[in-house]
């Protein structure tokens, strides 16, 4: 399984589309086992669910998304987690270990991401 997580730094980041980039975990078995990080390609409406998806990944985490992007992770078959928050290496530790469940919450404010994981 790859879950990605739109990161700022080694954080969570506030808006998945709007991160530094998605750092991608390799979990086999309940462990991950590598990582890597993917610069973000640019916002573009629809384009970041084909992107992800060309990558394999299989979950995206984020502090906040909008609900047109959620609906079209989903239909990539991507699952959506979010209103996650903190080190982003602690969000997937809680993730794989069944701790961590989206708060099904929309982002609806782009005019400055730090809104959408209120």
């Amino acid at each position: 399984m790859k879950i990605a997580v739109a990161s700022e730094g080694k954080n969570v980041s506030g808006h998945f589309g709007y991160c530094e980039g998605f750092t991608i975990y390799d979990v086999v078995e309940s462990k991950s086992l590598n990582k890597s990080f993917t610069p973000n390609p640019g916002h573009k409406p629809g384009y970041l669910p084909v992107f992800l998806k060309e990558l394999n990944v299989n979950v995206i985490i984020a502090g906040g998304m909008g609900e047109t992007a959620q609906q079209l992770f989903n239909e990539n078959g991507i699952e959506v987690v979010v209103g996650a928050q903190g080190f982003s290496e602690d969000v997937v530790q809680k993730y794989i270990n069944g701790e961590l469940k989206s708060t099904g919450s929309v982002c609806t404010q782009h005019e400055h991401e730090v809104h959408c994981n209120e």
